[in-house]
Formats: structure tokens, C-alpha cells, sequence
């Protein structure tokens, strides 16, 4: 019984649809047991064997065609009777078949495989249908349906003078692997993306990291590197040093990435002192004082200047000073006793 639970291929539905491959299928598995002469007329088949002929043309058969041929005990009268009912599908199916076969073209599908399937699932149809289909047939249908961009190539495959279609087909499917594989390796790095050498980024990190400091990115001299001028006012990364402080105020003489690492590198216990303003917590470029403020800053400085100056000349242990009295402007003065 659980041989009988299992089909050994798939049972005749009762449109019949499927009727003449399940006759092909039903008729080998039946020669296979030994059961061949079972369908055929005035057989001499034993009872016997009969019998498991009939169990097993009903196993493979839909449950509505089951009841439909209940009273039915012969396997040759329940051939024929399916036969008369669903042989007409030869004449419906050939009409499909011919029309898939002439719109059949190797440029309609994305690959070679899908192709070959379609190919073989109408051939046979055709071959079923009592219409057979040769490799010369297939050979030519794929030739002629290859795609306009592909002349070249179609006629290159014509000159290797193929026989039969399996060949063709093994160099297609050949063909479009290795072309799957070069598409993969060109996404994976296209053209012009050759990554830089370990040498060189070794060289690279050590340019940047060479004559770091306690003034690390400064620009003040600091580091092992100190005192290194190269050029005018150069030093050995391409930036300048000078000595003057004025010089150091952000955006003059230096670009906006080397004052970015400036102010992120500046000691936090040092505060920076506006140039224009006076006052602290930012710089020059972003100072947003008042005008007229910094005006008054300005103006005091310069007097503060001139006060320095004045302070300096009055203050020289170096000058002479002569004391002067009242004769030396009105002359000798007579004393009386």
C-alpha cells in the first residue's frame, strides 16, 4: 500500500491538459513492469497482470476521472476510453506549438539557458503533434534570431560549421558565463580605480606626522623641525614661518584647512585676543564689534603708543639734564651786605 500512496510521475488532470505527456510516462512505466501488453487489443495478458495494470493507470489518474471510470475493469478499455476523450489535444496544442515556434528568437530572452529550456519545451511539443523538429532547424533558428549589435559574432559561430544544436548551445552558455565573470570583476574595480600602493601611503603618513611638536600645526617652529627654512619664509610642508605674531592672525598668508587644525590644536588655557577689538574668546575675522568701539579701541591704542615712546625718552639714564638758575636769564644780581 505505500507503494501505491507515491506517484511516479504526475497523474492525467481531468482537463487534460497534460494528457500527452501522461501517456508517454504511463506507457514506459508500464513496459518497465513488465505490464505492456496490458493496453494493447486482443492482448493474452494473465488476469494477474491485468489487474496491477489497471491499479496503476487509476493511481496516476485525477479523483474526478476516478469516479467518472468506476465501473470501467479493463486497462485496455480504459485506455482507449481516455484516448478518445483527450486525443483531440494533438490538434490543439499544434496550432500553440507553431506559433511559439516561429516568434521564437534567441535576442527576446537575458540568457542562453532560458532560451535552451523555451527551445526543447516546443520542439517536443512539435515532436508530439507528429511534427519533428531537426538540428539543422534549431541550428538556423538561432542563427537568424541573434541580435542586430551580434552580426559579427553570429557569423563567426556559423564558420565553426556546428552540426548539431547541442554544440552551439554549450559555447553560447560557455560564452556568456565567462562574460557574467568579467562584468563582476569590472563593477568590483572599474577602470581607473587602481587603489595607491602600501609604499606609498607609508610615505605619505610619515611626511604628515614628520616634525610634530608640543606646536603641533602652529606653523610656530616647534618639534624636531625647528629653525628649518628651506626657501623665503618656507618651511619643509609648503607653509611659512614667520616670527612677526601679527603675521599669525587667521586668514592672512595661510589656507582655511591649515587654520581649522590651528584652532583645533591652540592650548585651551590660552585665549585668543581680537586684533580689532581688543577682546577675547574669538578672532579677528570673526570679530562682530561694533564700529564705532572699535574705533575707540584703535584710537587708544595709539595713544598708548605715544605715551610708551614719551615714557622711554624721559626715563633714558643715558640723557643729560642741566639745572639752570635765575642768573643764567637775567644776568649777575648785586648782593647787598
Amino acid at each position: 500500500m505505500s507503494n501505491l500512496t507515491n506517484l511516479e510521475f504526475v497523474g492525467l488532470d481531468i482537463s487534460g491538459k497534460n494528457y500527452l505527456s501522461w501517456v508517454l510516462d504511463a506507457e514506459m512505466h508500464l513496459n518497465a513492469k513488465g505490464l505492456g501488453e496490458t493496453i494493447k487489443e486482443n492482448s493474452d495478458a494473465s488476469m494477474q497482470d491485468r489487474a496491477k495494470a489497471m491499479i496503476f493507470i487509476r493511481h496516476h489518474l485525477d479523483r474526478g476521472l476516478k469516479d467518472e471510470y468506476l465501473t470501467v475493469k479493463e486497462p485496455f478499455e480504459l485506455w482507449k476510453m481516455l484516448k478518445e476523450r483527450y486525443d483531440h489535444q494533438r490538434t490543439v496544442i499544434l496550432p500553440k506549438a507553431r506559433y511559439d515556434w516561429l516568434h521564437l528568437r534567441l535576442q527576446d530572452f537575458k540568457t542562453v539557458s532560458e532560451y535552451n529550456s523555451v527551445m526543447f519545451k516546443i520542439s517536443s511539443q512539435l515532436l508530439l503533434c507528429g511534427e519533428k523538429i531537426t538540428d539543422e532547424d534549431m541550428l538556423e533558428k538561432t542563427f537568424f534570431t541573434f541580435h542586430a549589435s551580434n552580426i559579427v559574432l553570429q557569423q563567426q559561430y556559423r564558420e565553426k560549421g556546428f552540426t548539431k544544436y547541442s554544440q552551439l548551445i554549450s559555447c553560447l552558455l560557455v560564452a556568456e558565463q565567462n562574460n557574467e565573470l568579467l562584468m563582476k570583476n569590472h563593477e568590483a574595480r572599474p577602470t581607473g580605480s587602481i587603489p595607491f600602493s602600501e609604499a606609498n601611503g607609508v610615505s605619505y603618513h610619515n611626511e604628515n606626522t614628520r616634525g610634530r611638536g608640543r606646536g603641533r600645526g602652529r606653523g610656530r617652529g616647534h618639534g624636531r623641525n625647528r629653525g628649518y627654512n628651506p626657501g623665503r619664509g618656507q618651511n619643509r610642508h609648503g607653509g611659512y614661518n614667520f616670527k612677526n605674531k601679527g603675521y599669525h592672525r587667521k586668514g592672512e598668508n595661510s589656507g582655511a584647512k591649515h587654520d581649522k587644525e590651528k584652532r583645533e590644536n591652540h592650548p585651551k588655557n590660552i585665549e585668543s585676543i581680537c586684533y580689532r577689538c581688543g577682546m577675547t574668546g574669538h578672532w579677528e575675522c570673526t570679530c562682530r564689534t561694533a564700529k564705532h568701539l572699535v574705533d575707540l579701541y584703535q584710537a587708544s591704542l595709539k595713544e598708548k603708543g605715544k605715551n610708551i615712546e614719551s615714557n622711554n625718552v624721559l626715563m633714558n639714564d643715558d640723557f643729560d639734564i642741566t639745572h639752570l638758575d635765575v642768573e643764567d636769564y637775567l644776568g649777575p644780581i648785586d648782593k647787598k651786605d
